[in-house]
């Protein structure tokens, strides 16, 4: 039986080493290894994109602007159509507080009619300006963020439904109004003259306002009189003074709804003038270049060196690596050779002592 060189105890294996000599030479070999993956360069912080100039742009689509610059040009006459009716109506209701008998039923039902095919004729109109309104002011609004992202008070939501909510209806459109006219003026928002924005919002506000005043005005004398004509029917006593007050009523409400009319004639003529106005602002915005983008960082410069190369003085990645130098002999020129290592047995230094 031999005995292991290294350790002198038993040998078990095949190379004249113990296993557990051989275990550890083994570890002690140099092994075989996978080359390292190169080095990655350090890539330049990205510079932020353009402010106000996304990459889809501007909606500069004149469909809905020219839908509404037709639609407000029938609405104008159908307005002046309204008018009318109201002023036939008005006039019956002279004539029949002059002289009672002067009027006929016939007389009194052709004003009427006239009068409810124009305001059905309007609202018809009026109710597919209002949703074209809508859809396209929203649309303005979304440019507007374009041009001018961050500052502006309501959301692209508020823009089309705000018209539609009760209470808020009286200053939320105006301010998202005011928003988009500031951000879509091309001569920068400190110059911006809302004088035509502000004409068409007063007018059509006190227009909204008196209509609403003669309508309630109306209501309550026009039941006034039914009620009074059904106590006549009943045989019922009925003062006539009383039903000449509820007349004098109802023509009263119609000259204020006459008057509204007026306005609301001119609210719509500055309605059609805004449409162009705010459609040619945003396509003059539109066309001047976007303002430039604030980088993170120096664009196009790592904060490491530059980009692809490789770092700490290595090889640029796929360059040819120089052989290595033997075990010993100098890295570099001029420099003293690495110290040797003693001479050793082939499996170890061997044994220490006897």
């Amino acid at each position: 039986m031999y005995s292991c060189g290294n350790c002198r105890a038993v040998a078990v294996g095949p190379d004249g080493r113990c296993a557990a000599c051989g275990t550890y030479q083994q570890s002690q070999q140099p092994q075989a290894t996978m080359p390292a993956a190169p080095p990655t360069p350090y890539a330049p912080y990205p510079a932020a994109p353009a402010v106000g100039m996304p990459a889809g742009g501007v909606d500069l689509r004149r469909g809905l602007a020219t839908a509404l610059t037709v639609m407000f040009s029938v609405m104008i006459p159908a307005l002046v159509l309204v008018l009318i009716g109201e002023g036939g109506q008005h006039q019956v209701a002279s004539d029949f507080l002059d002289n009672p008998f002067s009027v006929t039923q016939e007389e009194i039902d052709d004003a009427d009619d006239f009068a409810l095919g124009a305001s059905f004729i309007y609202g018809l109109i009026g109710l597919t300006v209002a949703i074209l309104w809508a859809i396209w002011f929203r649309r303005l609004r979304l440019n507007a963020e374009v041009f001018a992202p961050g500052t502006h008070r309501f959301g692209s939501g508020w823009a089309a439904g705000s018209w539609f909510t009760p209470v808020v209806n009286l200053w939320f459109p105006k301010q998202i109004a005011n928003d988009i006219w500031r951000a879509s003026s091309p001569q920068g928002p400190q110059q911006v003259r809302r004088g035509l924005l502000n004409g068409w919002w007063v007018t059509f506000m006190v227009a909204m306002a008196v209509n609403l005043i003669s309508n309630v005005q109306y209501t309550v004398n026009d039941r006034k009189l039914e009620d009074l004509q059904e106590d006549a029917k009943r045989g019922k006593f009925v003062n006539q003074d009383d039903a000449m007050d509820a007349m004098e009523g109802i023509k009263n409400s119609l000259g204020v709804n006459m008057f509204s009319t007026v306005i609301l004639i001119a609210a719509a003529i500055l309605g059609l003038l805004l449409v162009r106005q705010i459609t040619a602002m945003q396509e003059q915005r539109a066309a001047l270049p976007p303002q430039a983008g604030v980088g993170y960082g120096m664009a196009g410069v790592a904060p490491y060196g530059p980009a692809g190369a490789a770092p700490y003085g290595a090889a640029p990645y796929g360059a040819p690596t120089p052989p290595a130098a033997p075990y010993g002999a100098p890295t570099q020129p001029g420099a003293a050779p690495a110290p040797q290592p003693g001479p050793y047995p082939p499996y170890g230094p061997g044994p220490t002592g006897t």
